[in-house]
């Protein structure tokens, strides 16, 4: 179903290894939607794994722009459902790498994940933010500050630590990626094409007109 108030919808999509804690982001994400419930604490990790790809949403007011849709992709780390995700990177706008900051090896495979998004994208160009995921467990953490920040320059793309738990920048981490992307719509480094399901504008519903035909005034017939 649309959503006839907002006028674009960005398709973003979250990529990483496996347990990284792509689900538990994006359903703390969902839930600080206004009106939502608050999500019950529990601890990491908190999801089972995801299999294949799952879809989330939510609307989004950018500070200065226009009201928003999110379709919020979230994909399977394991290698086996590799083969599923990489059909869907065409057509997203927007990438969340996320990486555990207790977990080296899902640091090291970024590079990765960035060099297969690229690989299959067309004309219009992919905003990328990195995610230094679980950043309250200070005491285990194997990846610095400073390492991560260096990777995502490198890449061209900024970085930000965020927390599902801690329920610390993580609506930070998407509105700022949602929000580069309406800034790379309107400066043209983004064009919306009806082949591509990256950026889609979505026009507001007409009311429909009611059928009937005006009836006379009359006495009240409560």
């Amino acid at each position: 179903m649309e959503a006839p108030d907002c006028h674009y919808q960005f398709r973003i999509a979250l990529l990483g290894d496996a347990a990284v804690g792509k689900t538990s982001l994006l359903r703390r994400y969902v839930a600080g939607a206004p009106g939502a419930p608050e999500p019950k604490p529990e601890p990491e990790p908190e999801w089972a794994p995801t299999v294949g790809v799952e879809f989330y949403s939510r609307k989004l007011q950018l500070p200065a722009g226009p009201r928003v849709k999110l379709q919020l992709w979230d994909t399977a780390g394991h290698e086996r459902f590799r083969c599923i995700t990489r059909s869907f990177y065409r057509n997203v706008v927007g990438v969340l790498l996320v990486f555990d900051v207790t977990n080296r090896k899902s640091f090291e495979h970024i590079c990765d994940w960035h060099q297969e998004v690229m690989a299959t994208q067309g004309p219009n160009k992919v905003i990328f933010l990195l995610v230094g995921h679980k950043s309250d467990l200070q005491s285990t953490r194997v990846v610095s500050a400073q390492e991560a920040e260096e990777l995502a320059a490198s890449l061209g793309m900024a970085f930000m630590e965020t927390s599902a738990k801690k329920n610390c920048n993580v609506d930070l981490a998407f509105n700022t990626l949602a929000d580069a992307i309406q800034q790379a719509l309107e400066q043209g480094d983004i064009k919306l094409e009806e082949d591509w399901g990256g950026v889609r504008l979505i026009h507001k519903a007409q009311v429909p007109r009611s059928p009937h035909r005006k009836q006379p005034p009359g006495p009240c017939q409560c």
